[in-house]
């Protein structure tokens, strides 16, 4: 009874209201649409090939000085990159970091290594050059005295505070990987909430572009297989990203089309077949190094940068992720290749690349370089570090040799130059030897005009290798040359000989050699051909023609205890060498119709 009264009452509350409130309907209030999240913004920056330059180059124009390269100036660049992107910058480098400068080498690249600790490096790459030092010491092969062929790499890799990587580095004999090489190749980094995994990956070339003997208990595999199975482990570990830091790299002939491969070494240059091997996407980024060039390029869909050498230069890349997914939004990923390193720039161009920049030198006006509106300078902390090991060699580097170089010599890899033409009939006249042989990978810097310095000389030849000399026939003189030319490792600097290539760089490269003017060579006679001892050991591609000698015609003089450098200034020296180029004629180059690509690194 109690349940119908309350329901006519509700009845006639409801005939009592106008139509008007009985036809109002409280509005249902929707929540606004979610804005989805911003994507997340990664740049990874990357350096290549410094080979110990920590110290800023310059070049003297009429109108001032460019100051370019060094690792004070490009700290400005970092803090500028790190402040436009807090939180979320990869610092990472190809290798080949300290072999190449006296300020490097004498302390077997502690210098280097303890610069890129206070840049705040995340990962590096074992290069090639990385085995350059040999055991700790000065000896550059492992002796009864320094019996350990990796103890100056061993050093350097506990002295960083990043990891030095490489994944695809293996004991020969026992298939596993080195004991002193931790982890597996990769490491993992958070930024921004992205786990991003670092793969290190260093060129199968390494034993014929090192000193051979000391990584002979080494093999270098495949870069693609080991680059899709790091992949994988760091993705089941709960990477984000990848990215290969790889002492292996490529060439092609600009970078303003990045999408467009037409002119680059696709066919041979070991970035192209490692990315065109793996499936896309394995890779989210790579940094490339080992052939000294410049790339900025998509390739199979992965943007790859390469920024020449010597710390002149680093590239950027910039990846925007999706926050939710968290995968690379493809049509957002921006490449800034080859960004130079400049303290002071042409006023004109903005450019500090002084060798680009001499063929219009009485305009040229430095000024202080600015990136990104602000103005570049050198980190006094970084150049602190740097001052100890400069102090030590400054007399060193400065001392003069009483000898003037009357023009600039300049080297060449891909034909015959001055500087070779000089350096090899140095060594030749030095010997008394018949004919020398200098590979173009030796010579790391131009020998410029004016009074001869030991610095300038150490610039141009860094490597401590020894005076070999090889006994052969006519016959065997011809397999080591053919085996030279045909490796893909330049021109070859001769004395003593006349030499006729092919234009390409192919297997069967060269097609004559002969005495200066046309003479052909005895077959009966023996020759004595002098050359640094790491081509005497099987290095740039020597080995196979040298393994087919007997042991007592290479005659390595290992207990000689000096080096090409120091034996050629002494000779140099004594003769009160004038330094004039001879009149090149020693290489010469057939069209043969061939598609040339690019030769490879060192």
């Amino acid at each position: 009874m109690k349940k119908l009264a309350v329901t006519l009452l509700c009845l006639v509350v409801s005939a009592c209201q106008t139509p008007r409130e009985a036809a109002r309907v409280e509005p249902v209030v929707e929540a606004p649409p979610s804005k989805p999240p911003e994507p997340i913004k990664l740049s990874i920056i990357g350096t290549n090939d410094v080979h110990g330059w920590a110290a800023a180059q310059s070049e003297k124009f009429a109108n001032g000085e460019l100051r370019f390269g060094g690792l004070a100036a490009f700290s400005s660049y970092l803090k500028t990159l790190r402040a436009e992107n807090p939180g979320g910058v990869v610092l990472v480098d190809a290798g080949d970091m300290f072999q190449g400068t006296l300020v490097s080498n004498l302390s077997e690249g502690s210098v280097i290594i303890s610069i890129f600790n206070a840049l705040g490096y995340d990962a590096a790459a074992i290069g090639n050059h990385e085995f350059d030092y040999g055991p700790v010491g000065p000896a550059p092969v492992a002796n009864r005295d320094s019996p350990d062929p990796f103890g100056a790499l061993k050093a350097r890799i506990a002295q960083a505070k990043f990891p030095i990587l490489s994944a695809n580095i293996y004991e020969t004999a026992t298939n596993t990987r080195p004991e002193w090489l931790r982890g597996d190749g990769t490491v993992i980094v958070e930024r921004k909430g992205l786990k991003v995994g670092i793969v290190g990956l260093t060129t199968p070339q390494t034993p014929t572009v090192t000193t051979p003997i000391n990584v002979a208990t080494l093999k270098f595999t495949p870069l693609a297989d080991e680059a899709k199975a790091a992949s994988e482990r760091l993705r089941a570990q709960g990477a984000d990203l990848v990215i290969a830091v790889m002492h292996a790299g490529g060439r092609c002939p600009g970078a303003d089309h990045p999408h467009e491969l037409t002119g680059c070494d696709a066919d041979v240059g070991e970035v192209f077949g490692m990315m065109n091997a793996l499936p896309p996407g394995t890779l989210d980024a790579v940094v490339a190094g080992h052939s000294h060039s410049l790339l900025g390029h998509f390739i199979n869909g992965t943007p790859v940068i390469e920024s020449y050498s010597f710390g002149r230069a680093f590239g950027l890349i910039e990846l925007s992720v999706d926050a939710t997914t968290k995968k690379v939004i493809a049509d957002k990923t921006a490449i800034t290749p080859a960004v130079e390193v400049c303290e002071t720039w042409d006023e004109a161009t903005h450019s500090c690349d002084a060798k680009k920049l001499k063929a219009r030198a009485a305009d040229v006006k430095p000024v202080p370089a600015i990136f990104h509106n602000v103005a570049v300078t050198a980190d006094e902390a970084i150049l602190k570090l740097i001052e100890p090991a400069q102090a030590a060699v400054t007399e060193l580097q400065h001392r003069p040799l009483g000898l003037d170089v009357p023009e600039d010599l300049i080297r060449a890899y891909e034909k015959e130059s001055a500087l070779g033409d000089v350096f090899s009939d140095g060594l030749r006249g030095m010997t008394g030897a018949d004919f020398a042989i200098m590979n173009p990978g030796g010579f790391r810097a131009d020998l410029r005009a004016g009074p001869l310095t030991y610095g300038a000389v150490y610039e141009v030849i860094p490597f401590d290798n020894t005076v070999a000399v090889v006994t052969v026939t006519a016959e065997q003189l011809g397999r080591m040359l053919s085996a030279a030319y045909g490796a893909r490792k330049g021109a070859f600097q001769v004395s003593g000989l006349e030499v006729k290539l092919k234009k390409c760089l192919v297997s069967d490269r060269l097609i004559s050699f002969t005495l200066p003017g046309g003479k052909k060579l005895d077959a009966k006679k023996k020759y004595r051909v002098v050359m640094p001892d790491f081509l005497a050991r099987g290095g740039d591609g020597l080995g196979p023609a040298l393994a087919t000698l007997e042991k007592g015609q290479i005659d390595l003089q290992e207990n000689k205890g000096t080096n090409v450098r120091d034996d050629l200034i002494k000779y140099w020296q004594a003769k009160k060498s004038s330094f004039k180029p001879p009149t090149p004629n020693r290489i010469s180059f057939v069209d043969t119709g061939e598609v040339c690509t690019a030769p490879e690194g060192h």
